[in-house]
């Protein structure tokens, strides 16, 4: 195994678990099983590209989905991160955006790694 391969499933390791930690810390959300669902459905996929198991084509679906559903849920208006920033209902939409950004950009750089081992 190259240097570079081994790099790159200890990142997909990484992400396996924090995706792990983010799916636990939706326990307490209003909405916990969509989020549930979308953290531990990207550390399943994380932890196949770690175990060289990872398709490509399921990292471009993911990648994909969680894109199209960070536009659905983006607030209309972005008022950051912080509490007490704005309108905490913009606050938390703009978090859920961008943790589906976050899904969405880490699905296809495994797929584009994916496929650059492949070929």
């Amino acid at each position: 195994m190259s240097g570079k391969n081994r790099i790159l499933r200890m990142i997909a390791l990484v992400f396996a678990l924090l995706f792990v930690a983010a799916a636990i810390l939706q326990y307490n959300d209003p909405d916990p099983l969509i989020w549930m669902l979308f953290y531990g459905t990207a550390a399943v996929a994380s932890f196949l590209f770690f175990v060289n198991r990872f398709p490509p084509l399921l990292g471009v679906l993911l990648g994909i989905i969680y894109l199209i559903a960070a536009l659905w849920v983006w607030p209309e208006k972005f008022e950051g991160v912080l509490i007490g920033s704005g309108d905490i209902r913009n606050i938390e939409q703009g978090r859920e955006a961008l943790g589906l950004i976050i899904l969405g950009v880490v699905m296809c750089f495994l797929a584009w790694q994916s496929k650059s081992k492949n070929s």
